[in-house]
């Protein structure tokens, strides 16, 4: 059950989401039926920012699609982007990482048949040369992986993402304490 692993990888050992949502109480009652089923619903995706002791990111060419990405992909329903971005590299790559803290929120507009999104990175740390060696290929979903460089990932990616991923390199460099917000890749103009 997915509320049982946001309680083991959050909610530490005294608390948990079960025993949060059961401290909310009942649901909500909508006041107007059907007004919940037509909220706009947004796709949440979660990516990590992978590297190298040479500071190389580490970057997934995926079958599915013509550009590389940063490991991680689209949360599941009810599953944090945090525990979604874990899922994913664990299931992409074979890698079990705390991914400490939040780089980049990036707000994605409506491209064609996929609905606008919300785009998270996380910091996934430095890996060592004997996790590389044991990283594990999901062959049904991935056809590579390198580590690389942003000039390197320039040529192999959609502007926003390579903005994105700028922008998250930017702030694990200069050691920002917060995440930086972005919209399609840009800084956001705040108030």
């Amino acid at each position: 059950m997915q509320l049982q692993r946001s309680a083991r990888s959050r909610y530490g050992g005294t608390v948990s989401l079960t025993d949060d949502l059961l401290a909310e109480g009942e649901p909500e009652v909508e006041f107007h039926d059907g007004v919940a089923s037509r909220m706009p619903r947004k796709r949440i995706a979660a990516g990590a920012i992978i590297r190298d002791h040479d500071g190389r990111i580490l970057m997934v060419e995926p079958l599915y699609k013509p550009t590389w990405d940063i490991p991680g992909g689209v949360v599941d329903a009810n599953e944090s982007p945090l525990d979604g971005c874990r899922r994913e590299i664990t299931e992409e790559l074979g890698l079990d990482l705390p991914l400490p803290r939040l780089l980049v929120i990036d707000w994605v507009p409506q491209q064609g048949v996929w609905h606008d999104a919300l785009l998270f990175v996380f910091d996934g740390g430095t890996v060592t040369p004997e996790q590389v060696a044991g990283l594990t290929l999901q062959r049904d979903e991935l056809t590579s992986i390198r580590f690389a460089t942003l000039d390197e990932i320039a040529s192999h990616v959609r502007p926003s993402a390579l903005r994105r991923l700028q922008a998250s390199v930017e702030i694990l460099e200069a050691g920002a304490p917060t995440p930086a917000y972005l919209q399609f890749g840009r800084p956001a103009l705040m108030g």
